[in-house]
């Protein structure tokens, strides 16, 4: 059975994983879906017996039966790139087939272990969802708002009487005309600035400024939960963490065992088998949801803890569905 590996080149994680599992006699395949369909082929067929069949090959002479793959990671988003050739409209519907093609092909493998299955990792990607299913389980979630209603954000902020932060609901990077921005977790000093005319333009989420202890990042995969404790040295990263990674340094810790039960059920109850969490200790001794990242790195804290979360994900992919 061979392990499939969906990862733009040179991706360290993934190659490590790789090397690990082929350590292991692990057949292992890593393929970039940007090579679709310039460098890499497929082809598949559907008959009878409801199971696609069929070869994934490249110019290099990877040669993969669809059949023989038990288990598919799925590293990041690496888009398709279409023929030049080709007015916009035509990459554009391109774009769209390869995507359904290629993808719907994949997706519809039987008995293969998706890490994570694309349609639960799709739905696990809105934070309203996670935080809602989060609370289900007995964790502890902020106050939250989302809104466009500048006046509602703004008597939201007056009744809490806290300080309050401003979260993106699409994660940090983000492309502005021809260039990338990072947006960042981010305190709110002026409450009259929620009344601005330009609030309304779309949707925004607050929520209460949780006073932190430290944080936690904590790595699950399938049932094992890898959990390490971030402090941070400089005021951007007691905002957030990600926006200063410098002035972090890292420790192993161990969860309470009934935070670790709801975190593997929030997992469960997402549909996911792997989920990078984020949390907050607070300065009651509170432990607080932030989110979890379905696609979160986990390369930087294995590398830098030593824990041995390669190889837990080693063993996810090898067991297969």
């Amino acid at each position: 059975m061979t392990v499939l590996m969906l990862a733009r080149d040179g991706d360290k994680v993934a190659e490590r994983v790789a090397a690990e599992l082929r350590g292991r006699g692990t057949s292992v395949a890593q393929v970039n879906p940007s090579d679709f369909p310039s460098r890499l082929s497929m082809g598949a067929q559907l008959n009878s017996s409801s199971s696609w069949t069929g070869r994934i090959r490249d110019r290099d002479g990877l040669d993969v039966q669809l059949a023989s793959i038990s288990s598919v990671w799925q590293r990041g988003i690496t888009p398709f790139v279409m023929d030049e050739r080709m007015s916009s409209p035509e990459r554009a519907f391109a774009y769209g087939e390869a995507r359904r093609g290629f993808g719907g092909v994949l997706t519809a493998l039987g008995d293969c272990l998706w890490v994570n299955d694309p349609m639960a990792a799709a739905r696990a990607e809105y934070k309203p969802l996670q935080l809602a299913e989060a609370a289900k389980v007995g964790l502890a979630v902020p106050e939250t708002l989302i809104t466009s209603d500048a006046r509602l954000a703004y008597e939201w902020a007056t009744r809490l009487r806290r300080p309050i932060v401003y979260k993106p609901l699409d994660g940090v990077v983000h492309a502005d005309e021809g260039q990338v921005r990072l947006l960042y977790t981010a305190p709110l000093t002026e409450r009259e600035s929620l009344l601005d005319p330009a609030f309304g333009r779309t949707a925004q989420m607050f929520q209460e400024r949780v006073p932190k202890s430290f944080e936690a990042r904590v790595t699950v995969i399938g049932a094992e939960v890898f959990a390490v404790r971030i402090d941070a040295a400089s005021t951007a990263a007691q905002e957030d963490w990600r926006s200063d990674y410098d002035a972090l340094s890292y420790s192993v810790i161990h969860l309470p065992f009934d935070l670790r039960a709801k975190l593997l059920m929030l997992l469960a109850r997402l549909g996911l088998v792997y989920g990078a969490f984020d949390l907050i200790h607070d300065v009651s001794g509170r432990w607080v949801f932030l989110e979890v990242n379905q696609r979160g790195e986990f390369g930087w804290i294995a590398d830098t803890t030593g824990l041995a979360i390669y190889s837990a994900m080693a063993d996810l992919l090898e067991k297969g569905a």
